[in-house]
């Protein structure tokens, strides 16, 4: 039986970098969006490696931002949100560009430091939603 008879989307956002492993950019199943982890890459295909770390972290939310509307829904429908930053000390500045994009969404949100993560960035996001 396909993913798809199942009732599992799918989801990958044309005006984004394609996904370059074998994954989507998000999966629409059973009333949940989940967004797969974004890294700091701009739609072009800049990946921000050397960008502070407030633009690294807008970069990666407007990506999730970017698939929650592909998929029908958006950041007020946010149910948790998961955070890897390579450095703890980024944890503030992190915080507070994640406030101004959430605004008065308060999903549970994990941040959880790493030593390393792909390419070279500072962070990645990964989320679920309620869909519609």
């Amino acid at each position: 039986m396909s993913a798809q008879k199942r009732g599992i989307e799918a989801v990958n956002v044309p005006a984004l970098q394609p996904p370059r492993g074998h994954y989507s950019h998000g999966v629409c199943a059973g009333g949940f969006v989940f967004v797969s982890g974004q890294l700091p890459i701009t739609p072009d295909g800049e990946r921000l490696v050397g960008a502070p770390f407030a633009v690294q972290a807008k970069q990666a939310l407007d990506n999730v931002a970017a698939i929650l509307t592909a998929c029908g829904t958006r950041i007020d429908r946010l149910v948790q949100v998961r955070v890897y930053i390579t450095n703890v000390d980024d944890w503030g500045t992190f915080n507070e560009v994640y406030a101004a994009w959430a605004g008065d969404a308060k999903p549970a949100r994990a941040v959880v430091p790493v030593p390393a993560l792909s390419h070279g960035v500072a962070v990645e996001i990964e989320a679920s939603a309620l869909a519609g």
